[in-house]
């Protein structure tokens, strides 16, 4: 018996020195992508491409980083809160927040779920806390690159609004639902939805995404024109989990969070095992892989933006396991780079 245990003490600590040999990305990144914070999540680019606006975790501070120097600066510090999922720049500068007004450390997760979160305006000079908006918010809304307009999800129903300033004072008027799940086309009908973008252009298209499925992991990626009132599947996933994220801003493509390099996972695997694609906005479901971080299975990669000029992409990287959104660290890829390289790989 005592053997027995020896041989089975060898045994796991030899499995656990492979684990821990086992290369992250972070050791092998390529020379297109480089660190830009060693904390964070839920990136956002200023629209002169000089900052990023990003989480410190869930439930925690917003933050801006310069990008040419690496500078860190608290955007939440001046006034007590219970902590953020989302901050977003909206298009006169100042910023869009998600939050609830309540945090319980024993049960924390209630404050994500959108009965609990609400959306906020934070004014750009820092010099007052955020003004409340009045509407409740199911994870990322979608905020407009050239307008005052805001899209978010809402139980089962996605809403559009305006933020106009009434003495200084920030206020969400002509708000309206746009459309319900039970609108959307098979096979989405009744999934549940979160918005992401405004399609660059003259935006009249909101940028969607909704999941559900047989597993209920499954995603796609969805366009709805607002003055067609009708909805394009760009994805056309049919059994993967592709969520939408940052656009481009040709309005050409999209960045995806997907695992379709992984088909046969299955269940929870499929928030597991996440890369980032791009994919075409002209229902070709034709889709290019742009980072390899879960080749080791232990990682992923996740939750990209791109830079107004199209010419950068800041991504999160992540333990496979974390949950959904969690980020370990910000990324700066050089996609012109990536371009020259990536048939190089």
């Amino acid at each position: 018996m005592k053997h027995l245990y020896l041989v089975f003490v060898l045994f796991v600590a030899q499995n656990n020195l492979l684990f821990s040999q086992e290369k992250s990305p972070l050791d092998d990144l390529p020379d297109y992508i480089t660190p830009l914070t060693y904390f964070g999540q839920r990136a956002d680019w200023s629209h002169d491409g000089d900052r990023v606006l990003f989480i410190e975790k869930t439930f925690g501070d917003v933050y801006e980083v310069e990008v040419a120097t690496g500078t860190i600066r608290p955007m939440t510090h001046h006034f007590f809160h219970e902590g953020f999922v989302r901050a977003l720049y909206l298009s006169n500068g100042d910023i869009l927040l998600s939050g609830a007004k309540n945090f319980d450390a024993n049960d924390p997760w209630k404050s994500r779920d959108a009965r609990n979160t609400e959306l906020w305006v934070l004014k750009k000079d820092l010099s007052s806390p955020p003004t409340p908006l009045g509407v409740h918010c199911k994870e990322g809304p979608a905020v407009s690159r050239k307008k005052m307009n805001i899209a978010w999800a809402l139980g089962s129903t996605i809403y559009k609004g305006e933020i106009e300033y009434d003495n200084g004072k920030p206020k969400l008027k002509n708000w309206r639902p746009l459309f319900t799940s039970g609108d959307l086309p098979s096979p989405a009908k009744g999934w549940d939805m979160e918005t992401q973008n405004f399609r660059p252009g003259n935006e009249n298209e909101l940028i969607f995404y909704a999941f559900g499925g047989q597993f209920g992991f499954q995603a796609e990626v969805f366009g709805y024109d607002m003055e067609k009132k009708e909805f394009i599947n760009y994805s056309k996933s049919e059994s993967t989990y592709d969520e939408a994220e940052g656009t481009f801003p040709d309005g050409l493509s999209i960045l995806v969070e997907s695992n379709r390099h992984r088909p046969k996972y299955k269940g929870m695997k499929e928030f597991l095992t996440l890369d980032i694609y791009k994919l075409k906005l002209d229902e070709s479901g034709e889709m290019e892989r742009v980072t390899f971080f879960n080749e080791n299975p232990e990682y992923k990669a996740s939750n990209p933006v791109v830079s107004d000029d199209g010419r950068f992409m800041v991504f999160q990287h992540a333990h496979a396991e974390d949950p959904a959104g969690k980020g370990r660290g910000l990324l700066l890829m050089d996609l012109k780079a990536w371009e020259k390289k990536k048939g190089k790989r």
